[in-house]
């Protein structure tokens, strides 16, 4: 009889338990990446044409239960047309796995270094576009550029961006403690309400990471600004302060790095 407790058990507790936490977990995950692109528009149309129909339904309004069947499958075609770029957004974020990810591990990464580079440059005026790989890796994008495989530094960043050398165009992309490729050509945002003022390089960075977790730290040629692009959002104007406490925690970086001050020095001179 002890068996027929514990299966009995198992289903009556035990297994509803287990699927409600799981349809928790798989609503937050889903919310994580509707939030991540303009697909919650999407979202909200569904719920307003889901809510007329319960209306109508309920109050028996034939005509518009009768507009409502015949446009249903109309409409659901029409917004896959339309939404059809974040629908891809969202099923490469689930192709990637990070919807199953709790966590990321640290890697060894200089932090300190890019941060005060991207200071030089900004206070220099010349523009950057600096791509830090998280999960997902940037096969594609280093492709398009030069790779380097060379150890992270402020000189070389610096050297990079500061002067006018073949690669100063495009994005250098820094996976762990190495710069892998410098050059690289970034897609540029589909976004159709992004801010005119923003350049080529802001509507790069906003691209990748519309399609990747990418995170991209931008210094404006124009204004000095810096900017974190990730999450498909763009946090343009920020301080130095700032992004290095962002950048630390979406890399989950936990110690402190090595300021490389006297290379960062000899460049300010």
């Amino acid at each position: 009889m002890n068996w027929l407790n514990n299966i009995w058990f198992v289903r009556e507790f035990i297994l509803p338990t287990l699927d409600v936490l799981l349809l928790a977990f798989l609503i937050y995950k889903g919310y994580q990446i509707l939030v991540q692109t303009r697909a919650v528009q999407l979202v909200k149309g569904a719920f307003f044409m889901v809510l007329i129909y319960a209306v109508a339904f309920f109050l028996d309004l034939r005509t518009v239960l009768w507009l409502v069947n015949l446009l249903a499958p109309s409409l659901v075609i029409g917004l896959a047309i339309i939404f059809q770029p974040e629908l891809r957004k969202i099923f490469t974020r689930i192709g990637q796995g990070s919807i199953f990810s709790l966590s990321r591990s640290a890697r060894p990464f200089q932090l300190d270094a890019v941060v005060s580079a991207a200071e030089v440059l900004a206070y220099r005026r010349r523009g950057a576009l600096i791509v830090f790989t998280r999960t997902v890796g940037q096969k594609n994008i280093i492709e398009t550029g030069t790779r380097l495989s060379a150890d992270l530094s402020s000189a070389l960043i610096i050297t990079i961006f500061g002067h006018d050398t073949p690669l100063h165009d495009g994005a250098i992309v820094i996976s762990g403690p190495k710069v892998v490729a410098a050059g690289c050509f970034l897609p540029l945002s589909e976004q159709l309400d992004i801010r005119r003022s923003f350049g080529t390089r802001h509507r790069a960075a906003l691209g990748l990471v519309e399609e990747s977790d990418a995170v991209v730290l931008v210094v404006s040629e124009e204004t000095g600004a810096l900017s974190l692009a990730y999450d498909a959002n763009l946090h343009y104007d920020l301080s130095i302060d700032d992004v290095k406490k962002r950048l630390r925690e979406l890399l989950q970086l936990q110690e402190p790095e090595v300021v490389e001050e006297e290379e960062v020095e000899a460049f300010e001179e």
